[in-house]
């Protein structure tokens, strides 16, 4: 598998990590994917699903409960894609793995049903090349799911502020998109937007991300400085807590459901 340099950096991330991706993890809880299978009309919900970057393995086994399947799993971490599997076969659902990266898909075009992305689309080098492989390899009338983690609406002070704190807490970090970003991609590729909204999620504190992606403490001393320096305008849109207990922000995420229309 060759992979570019910001694939090789969230392989290695990913396989270091893998152990922290479990039944307990906050992606374990899959409302938000059952929010947007709930849009897609009931006869439509058969057939086969790849869940690219697929990491614990949480939204692919979301996708084998709602009916889909086999499910298909990917990612460019072998670790990570080995405790997907495990998870998913534990629940009694069959499953396939394949490693690859999500720009370059190793499946002949119309081989899927639904394709689905979740908190991932940002560690990519192509997000663009990914949205075409989906629609490549999705059936006619297939859909598209992706979640990530986003920013607000027209805000170019807290993107540039979520950027560097992201980066430092986790160098395999891509970029996050806004929602006007993603629609275009979508919309450039010829898929019909059926869904897109932004919610936000209560993070975890400082500590437990820290602790996820292992972030050395010279750039937890950095992303503590940026923090104590975020102007009232980031504070206000993040809902930055730092003045009682532990350090806590909201996330935009972007939930995202296109059509490759017949």
């Amino acid at each position: 598998m060759s992979l570019d340099s910001q694939q090789q950096r969230s392989a290695a991330q990913f396989d270091r990590q893998a152990g922290n991706y479990g039944r307990q993890h906050i992606l374990a809880e899959t409302r938000d994917v059952d929010e947007l299978l709930a849009l897609i009309p009931e006869e439509a919900k058969r057939g086969r699903a790849l869940d690219v970057a697929t990491g614990g393995g949480h939204t692919a086994l979301a996708l084998a409960r709602a009916g889909y399947g086999p499910v298909v799993i990917g990612d460019v971490a072998a670790a990570m894609l080995e405790n997907a599997r495990k998870l998913i076969g534990e629940e009694g659902f069959a499953v396939e793995a394949a490693l690859f990266p999500a720009e370059r898909m190793p499946f002949p075009d119309a081989s899927f049903r639904l394709v689905s992305c979740r908190v991932a689309a940002h560690h990519f080098s192509d997000v663009a090349a990914f949205i075409r492989e989906s629609w490549r390899v999705l059936e006619p009338g297939g859909y598209l799911l992706v979640i990530d983690g986003s920013l607000p609406d027209e805000d170019a002070e807290t993107a540039e502020w979520l950027h560097q704190v992201e980066k430092l807490r986790d160098p395999s970090h891509g970029r996050l998109l806004d929602r006007a970003t993603w629609k275009r991609l979508m919309e450039d590729s010829r898929f019909k937007i059926l869904h897109a909204e932004l919610q936000p999620m209560q993070q975890p504190d400082l500590e437990w991300y820290f602790n996820a992606a292992g972030t050395p403490e010279e750039n937890r001393a950095r992303v503590r400085q940026l923090i104590d320096g975020a102007s009232p305008q980031i504070r206000a849109a993040m809902r930055l807590e730092t003045e009682r207990g532990p350090v806590r922000w909201i996330w935009q995420r972007v939930s995202l459901l296109g059509m490759k229309a017949v």
